[in-house]
């Protein structure tokens, strides 16, 4: 039995762009899709919802949350096998135990609070750090509208070997599906320089492009035949470089480390710094240290 899409709804506007990008989603993995919305509040604190529903904003319960989203999901996708559930507990902690029986969780940037979308709500944030599947936030847009894929290219972030080969590997997937190019960037930093003595490469910058751009080549070694893949090595930090390539990017797929037992968010500087800030929805894969 195929794992279902998952999708976290909370009646905000972020939530349901993300509804309507994760029913787009489970189409096209051909995949069940499941609404989910957590909450120890009865009651829904808001207007667009409440707008939607023809109802006072205080008379809006998490019922009603759920059946608007099941509605739109069906009416964008008729066929879509949907599902949808209230449960009474923390939304990180539900959204992360979903993760465990999902092939994917999609998040909106925030929640219902007032910190404005271009910072990443802390549901999002915490669900994308601790959940044991890819996690899906959609960044990239402002107009509370899912985001078909224009741009016709995705970009995967690389880093060391073999660490980073769930996140190479779930974007070769992604790639074929969509059916679009590939593009794997590795970040490369100039050395100090504080080389001494004569050579053709005195400060060594050649040689830490060279060996960016042979762990590059290992990382990829495994390439499935057919993908269309573009492989090139930036100098500078990689969450820089990341957010540079998400400019013209339809999707931004980034490794986050996993130590079992260690406290604390497990995101690393990149993926929480692309969270963030990202032009396009970034899928973060967890992977294993």
């Amino acid at each position: 039995m195929e794992l279902p899409l998952v999708v976290g709804v909370d009646g905000s506007e972020p939530s349901m762009r993300a509804t309507d990008w994760a029913a787009d989603e489970a189409v096209l993995r051909g995949v069940p899709l499941r609404l989910v919305h957590a909450s120890l509040w009865e009651r829904y604190e808001g207007t667009s919802l409440a707008q939607d529903l023809a109802e006072p904003a205080e008379q809006v319960m998490a019922e009603d949350i759920v059946r608007a989203a099941a509605r739109r999901a069906r009416t964008r996708h008729p066929d879509l096998e949907v599902s949808a559930e209230v449960l009474p507990e923390e939304p990180e902690s539900a959204l992360v135990r979903e993760g465990q029986y999902a092939s994917l969780l999609v998040l909106g940037t925030r929640g219902r609070g007032g910190i404005a979308e271009l910072l990443l709500g802390s549901v999002s944030l915490t669900v994308a750090a601790y959940a044991p599947c890819p996690v899906v936030v959609l960044r990239g847009s402002h107009d509370n509208q899912a985001v078909p894929g224009t741009r016709g290219r995705m970009v995967v972030g690389v880093g060391d070997a073999p660490q980073e080969s769930a996140a190479v590997r779930f974007a070769y997937e992604e790639a074929r599906r969509r059916g679009v190019p590939l593009e794997a960037v590795r970040a490369w930093r100039c050395p100090v320089r504080e080389a001494v003595g004569e050579s053709d490469d005195p400060y060594g910058v050649k040689s830490a492009e060279e060996k960016s751009a042979q762990t590059l080549r290992a990382v990829l070694a495994d390439a499935p035949e057919g993908l269309e893949l573009h492989p090139h090595t930036v100098e500078g930090p990689a969450h820089k470089v990341l957010l540079g390539a998400s400019c013209d990017a339809d999707l931004l797929v980034v490794g986050s480390r996993r130590s079992p037992g260690a406290l604390g968010l497990q995101l690393g500087r990149v993926a929480h710094s692309v969270l963030h800030h990202a032009a396009c929805p970034v899928v973060v894969v967890p992977q294993p240290m």
